[in-house]
C-alpha cells in the first residue's frame, strides 16, 4: 500500500492505495465518498467526472492519482452546500438546468472554471467552453441560461 495525501475541498485526506496510478475519480468516489464526479465514458471525453485541480477543470477519470501532487482538488461538494450553493450551482437550480442529472457535475465544474476566467462571456463563448461536456437529455438551452445567470450574478448584476 502506498500512502497518499490529498487536499480535497479544503481538507487533507490521507489514504493508502494499491496503485498510485489509479484514476483520481476512483479515490474520490470509492475512498472519500464524494459522488459529485461521475464515471461516464472513462476516457475523458464526456466530462461527467470533471473536478477542479488548482482551479483548472480536469477529467478525473484519466488523471492518475500520482500526478495530482499538492494540487488543491475541488469537487462539486466543495463548491457549496444545500444551504449555501455557489453562484453557478444556484443558477443551475433557478434555471432548472437538470433533467437526468448525469452530466450536471461536469457542466457545473467546467462552468465554474470558465467563469473564473471569462467575466462577461457571450453565448458563443459559453457554448465553446462547454462543447466537450456531453449531455444526452437536451437541457443545453437551460444550461446556457444558467451560465449566463451565474456570470451576471458573479459580476454583481441583475440575475
Amino acid at each position: 500500500m502506498t500512502p497518499i495525501k490529498l487536499s480535497v475541498n479544503g481538507k487533507i485526506a490521507d489514504i493508502a492505495v494499491d496503485d498510485p496510478d489509479m484514476p483520481l475519480l476512483y479515490v474520490l468516489r470509492n475512498d472519500l465518498g464524494l459522488h459529485g464526479p461521475r464515471f461516464g465514458c472513462g476516457l475523458g471525453q464526456c466530462g461527467a467526472c470533471t473536478v477542479l485541480l488548482d482551479g483548472e477543470a480536469t477529467r478525473s477519470c484519466i488523471t492518475p492519482l500520482s500526478s495530482v501532487g499538492d494540487a488543491r482538488i475541488t469537487t462539486l461538494e466543495g463548491l457549496g452546500s444545500t444551504e449555501n450553493p455557489s453562484p453557478v450551482q444556484e443558477a443551475f437550480i433557478v434555471e432548472q438546468a437538470v433533467q437526468c442529472g448525469y452530466c450536471i457535475n461536469g457542466m457545473i465544474m467546467q462552468s465554474t472554471a470558465f467563469l473564473a476566467q471569462a467575466k462577461t462571456p457571450s453565448e458563443s463563448d459559453i457554448r465553446d467552453a462547454l462543447a466537450a461536456n456531453l449531455c444526452r437529455c437536451g437541457t443545453h438551452l437551460r444550461i446556457i441560461r444558467a451560465v449566463q445567470r451565474a456570470a451576471r450574478e458573479m459580476q454583481g448584476g441583475v440575475p
